[in-house]
């Protein structure tokens, strides 16, 4: 496979050699390192391996959660087998989990075909189905890489028999469903046609790649397709570069862009005038400047002040939108606000509302999936609403990185009204656990009013898989229910389903929680008494306040206590007196089991260096006349 020595000059590339593809699949299965592969053998870069093993995935939660979070944009060259002409493959490597839907939804209109990927052992999953109704629905010609086929309990033919189902179940049109396939081994770097004949690279994919997804449809509906036609460009990313300022991504789907061009930024209600300061287009991992870019190729455009997503560049005398991009509405919202326990301001810069909001508007504006709206009660507050707990927990813990100390409420799903009917958000839950841990499951899935669809081992008769269709608002708190119940073991994955008929069923909060009644630093002494009621969330000698959680009660009531106090000295030794006391380590409260765990008369505190649990009202006479009310 040729390596990339030099950067290409794009006026070589018209739009019959450029090939725009994005590799969609479920979390896991192997997207990014795939894409890794492909940019590790063809080009050429200097001290590669001090990137690491995920080359795309460059954010640091990405690396930390092992997912993508934001769709990410290369080009590598190719020159085809039996061929002499060189090839620009722009590749978007997008997320898996459905909470960030909206990348996936706005990615794919910058694309003209789809590379699917499909783990060789575990088959279609609840996310595959989601990224590849996307894709359907868009009418984008579709290969299927079934990935992982060296794992040892892999089963290619069985995960393609899957695909097909899958294809034929979400309506896919007779073109899609002649989808080539390619059999590959991601980590490995290889690729072929048979699962059992990988060649020593990827080249079986890139031979397709230009083989089977079309160049780039240029030009207007019903016009002829030629660069001359009248500059338009949807704009479906936004970047920000410290020199550049805003910058606008997306493809060029007729006519051409050039440095210093007057355009327009054809908006919902208005126009924006602009002179193009910078074009770029993706060249490897990087950027590179050029003079000119015709239909086809995507280009990163500088010269806004003001610019959305969705919007579209034109030229002054033609202005007219191509159609915006429409992103799936949230399902669960929660409340931010300033933060007000006793230690706020001691660990963040950030904790003004002005702040907080600044930072949240400034999220929207490429967070398509994103909604954000002020608190109607308090001006200090914000309901935000995403696309699931994870959407909203990776905006938080971004916030706490850089510098951001604030409150927020247990997650709630948005209800709507349709026809008088009150609806809610249903999804499609799929667990596998091992047999030992079944009844468990079962039993925690009736609790929670589960309908359940399937239940069965899997063929080496080692683990119980269920697949049941539940209320959004059931699932909060299951899986931290679920890690807890089945020691780890339990893998669990979610995909929205629709909005459907409320259902009756109420799921109160059965955990109760251990309260600070003081001020201080927390005791030993204390601590040891304390654990013996439930389970600690702080160890020793950590600074408390009045109202915070300090950990969850056994019997699923709340319970106050001294942390603080220590033991009392006395001139009289035993030993039974001078015995060490031994603390059962505590549970770290991450980000995601916090939200998970708190109830409704409780908000997690999120600052740079903490993250605690506490109780709305502080003051414990102020909590039961609320509760009384």
């Amino acid at each position: 496979m040729g390596k990339v020595r030099t950067a290409r000059n794009m006026s070589q590339f018209n739009a019959s050699r450029i090939r725009n593809i994005a590799i969609i699949a479920h979390v896991d299965h192997g997207k990014t390192t795939l894409v890794d592969g492909l940019i590790r053998q063809t080009l050429e870069i200097r001290n590669v391996d001090s990137l690491g093993d995920l080359i795309m995935d460059n954010m640091d939660q990405e690396r930390e959660r092992g997912i993508t979070i934001q769709a990410k944009n290369a080009s590598i060259y190719y020159t085809p087998k039996n061929s002499t002409e060189e090839y620009k493959v722009n590749i978007v490597d997008t997320p898996g989990h459905a909470d960030f839907g909206g990348e996936v939804e706005r990615t794919l209109r910058m694309v003209d075909g789809v590379a699917l990927l499909v783990d060789a052992q575990e088959g279609p999953m609840p996310q595959t189905k989601f990224v590849l109704k996307k894709a359907i629905e868009l009418g984008l010609p579709i290969i299927v890489i079934v990935n992982k086929v060296d794992k040892p309990a892999a089963d290619p033919a069985r995960a393609l028999s899957k695909v097909e189902d899958l294809f034929l179940d979400l309506g896919a049109n007779d073109h899609q469903m002649m989808f080539p396939t390619i059999f590959a081994s991601g980590i490995q770097g290889k690729a072929g046609h048979a699962p059992d004949a990988l060649e020593a690279d990827l080249t079986p994919f890139l031979d397709k790649v230009i083989e089977y997804i079309p160049a780039p449809q240029v030009g207007n509906a019903g016009e002829t397709s030629t660069v001359e036609n009248p500059l338009q460009i949807l704009v479906l990313s936004l970047k920000y570069d410290s020199f550049k300022g805003k910058m606008a991504v997306g493809r060029v789907s007729s006519g051409y862009i050039q440095r210093n061009m007057q355009v327009v930024a054809v908006q919902e209600n208005k126009q924006i005038s602009a002179k193009v300061s910078s074009l770029l287009t993706f060249d490897g991992l990087g950027l590179k400047e050029e003079e000119r870019v015709e239909a086809g190729e995507i280009v990163m455009v500088a010269g806004f002040e003001e610019i959305g997503i969705g919007d579209t560049i034109s030229v002054p005398d033609f202005a007219v939108a191509l159609p915006r991009v429409t992103v799936d509405e949230p399902t669960i919202q929660m409340t931010f606000g300033v933060n007000t326990s006793p230690f706020a301001g001691k660990e963040g810069p950030k904790g003004t509302s002005r702040q907080i909001r600044e930072r949240l508007m400034k999220e929207l504006e490429t967070n398509v999936a994103l909604r954000v709206l002020p608190h109607p009660e308090s001006s200090e507050k914000f309901i935000v609403s995403g696309r699931g707990e994870l959407h909203l927990s990776v905006l938080i813990e971004s916030m706490r990185r850089e510098g951001f100390e604030m409150e927020v409420s247990r997650p709630q799903v948005i209800f709507r009204e349709v026809n008088g009917v009150k609806q809610e958000p249903f999804e499609i839950v799929e667990i596998d656990v091992p047999q030992e841990y079944q009844g468990s499951v079962m039993q925690e899935l009736g609790k929670r009013g589960a309908d359940m669809t399937d239940m069965s081992p899997n063929e080496a008769n080692t683990e119980f898989h269920f697949e049941a269709k539940m209320a959004t608002r059931t699932i909060i708190g299951l899986k931290s229910y679920l890690l807890t119940a089945t020691k780890g073991t339990v893998v669990m994955h979610t995909l929205f389903d629709q909005y459907a008929p409320a259902i009756s069923a109420q799921l109160e909060s059965d955990h109760g929680s251990i309260i600070s009644t003081e001020n201080g630093t927390t005791m030993a002494y204390a601590l040891y008494n304390a654990q013996q009621r439930g389970v600690l969330f702080v160890p020793a000698a950590v600074d408390v306040y009045q109202g915070m959680v300090l950990g969850q009660t056994a019997k699923g009531e709340d319970l106050e206590v001294n942390p603080c106090k220590g033991k009392q000295l006395t001139n009289v030794r035993s030993k039974s007196t001078d015995e060490a006391l031994t603390l059962t380590p505590h549970r770290i409260m991450f980000l995601e089991l916090a939200l998970e765990y708190i109830g409704d008369d409780e908000l997690v505190e999120i600052t740079p260096k903490n993250i605690r649990i506490r109780k709305r009202y502080l003051d414990p006479n102020l909590r039961k006349r609320n509760k009384k009310s």
